[in-house]
């Protein structure tokens, strides 16, 4: 079955996201040297389970403050959620939606990251309830 192979994040101010992924989670990212401006995202290493993405200039207009979903919603593995919040909002983020259990997976939190797009942010954790 197709699986998800890339994501992209959409940024009015991309020096600023790169900063905010950067800050955060300590992905790397790369100036794309193509025809427009574009930034190719490393999450991480090999074997590790993931994807990598990209990151480009918002071409329309941005998320509403009444609007939950306006794209995907790109989920992150993280091994403390309450600290990995913490990091996010001093970084410029904002809570969305707060930390919840989800049964048998982990917990699980939104932010809305330095450019409006909802993050999410997921701690595994097979005995949540």
């Amino acid at each position: 079955m197709p699986r998800p192979i890339h994501f992209e994040i959409h940024a009015d101010d991309p020096d600023r996201a790169v900063a905010f992924y950067k800050g955060l989670f300590g992905w790397e990212f790369t100036k794309w040297e193509g025809p427009m401006e574009y930034w190719l995202v490393t999450t991480g290493k090999d074997p590790e389970p993931g994807i990598d993405g990209g990151l480009m200039k918002r071409m329309g207009p941005p998320p509403t403050d009444g609007q939950a979903v306006n794209a995907y919603v790109c989920t992150v593995g993280v091994e403390n959620l309450d600290a990995s919040i913490a990091k996010a909002t001093g970084a410029g983020a904002v809570l969305a939606v707060p930390r919840m259990p989800l049964p048998g997976v982990g917990y699980l939190a939104y932010v809305k990251d330095s450019e409006g797009n909802l993050l999410g942010l997921l701690e595994p954790n097979e005995n949540a309830a």
